[in-house]
């Protein structure tokens, strides 16, 4: 190739990669332009479910066009998840995820989760969380995580804790505290959190690690005692409650809760995602919305792209070890 040729050939390359950059820096410029879909991949009334519509409320107001929220629910989140992978790139089909979203894959395994958390999807913000409580029924002769577990140490395999299914949060926290505690507690799997809390309030079981927006009203009546948290720190709204890792020793670093994001089909553009991650932060740090999701027992907790994939690659590696070491299996 001489001289001329390969100037000319520089100058097309130069041109294409112009034209690129522009086409690029221009996709959320008109986003967005039509309806945007969220698609929760469980039922409504849940916690996903709150978020999405608390946020999607004021993404719509923000960007003057309707926000829908599609309840996509089934085998544990795989069907809307699978639903969303599918979808296009564009930034108008978007998927609300929470700590199931990167443990099915090792709950179902052989490919039977249908999606890959890592490679068909990339991470915009982290919406909320909302820590697990130890929780037990009046009855249980224990008003500390130490005294559970000296019961629990005394009766081997009498006491029962239950779940809201297996391969669940509130299912892999209580074999993570069976493991770290050295004790023997019999799961007992529902269909569903609301089960298992009545049956805990009945008194059928007599141990449950629940989520604090679904177990509060009942230890404000004194239909159930919470024992810990199993956040950071106590929370606001139970500050006589202390933590599970202040019960020390292993429990040093006991932290379990759930988790809620927003996430896109990958290959969405980053400045799209740059977009919405910024819209969706604004939403959640509302005084109104805060407030909303509050006395709810949902904490909001907008972050960074990389700091919701940061979350999910230190989740994936704790919990895919405790479905490894229990034999977790999703139903």
């Amino acid at each position: 190739m001489n001289t001329e040729m390969l100037g000319r050939a520089f100058k097309t390359l130069a041109t294409a990669i112009l034209g690129s950059c522009i086409a690029f820096s221009s996709h959320a410029n008109g986003y967005p332009n039509k309806p945007v879909t969220l698609v929760v991949p469980f039922t409504p009334g849940g916690s996903n479910d709150a978020l999405a519509r608390a946020v999607g409320q004021k993404l719509g107001e923000y960007w003057k066009q309707p926000v829908i929220v599609d309840n996509r629910p089934g085998a544990g989140g795989n069907v809307g998840t699978k639903q969303a992978a599918r979808a296009a790139a564009d930034g108008y089909t978007l998927l609300v995820v929470a700590n199931n979203f990167v443990t099915n894959p090792f709950l179902y395994p052989d490919g039977r989760a249908g999606y890959d958390p890592v490679k068909e999807f990339v991470p915009i913000t982290q919406l909320g969380r909302v820590p697990f409580v130890l929780v037990v029924h009046p009855g249980v002769a224990a008003k500390s995580t130490q005294e559970l577990i000296a019961l629990a140490k005394s009766q081997p395999g009498k006491l029962s804790y239950g779940s809201a299914g297996v391969g669940t949060p509130h299912h892999l926290t209580g074999e993570l505290f069976k493991s770290v505690a050295g004790i023997d507690m019999v799961h007992v799997p529902y269909r569903g959190a609301q089960p298992v809390v009545t049956d805990l309030i009945g008194g059928q079981i007599q141990v449950l690690f629940g989520v604090a927006n679904s177990v509060l009203p009942h230890i404000k009546t004194g239909a159930l005692r919470a024992l810990a948290v199993a956040g950071e720190q106590p929370l606001s709204y139970l500050p006589n409650v202390p933590t599970v890792a202040s019960a020390g020793g292993p429990f040093k670093a006991f932290r379990s809760e759930v988790w809620i994001g927003l996430v896109a089909p990958a290959g969405t553009p980053p400045d799209v995602v740059a977009k919405i991650e910024e819209a969706a932060g604004r939403a959640l740090r509302d005084p109104a919305v805060k407030a909303a999701l509050e006395a709810q027992g949902l904490e909001p907790a907008p972050s960074t792209p990389a700091a919701l994939q940061a979350l999910m690659q230190e989740d994936m590696a704790r919990w895919s070890k405790v479905i490894k070491d229990t034999g977790a299996r999703a139903e």
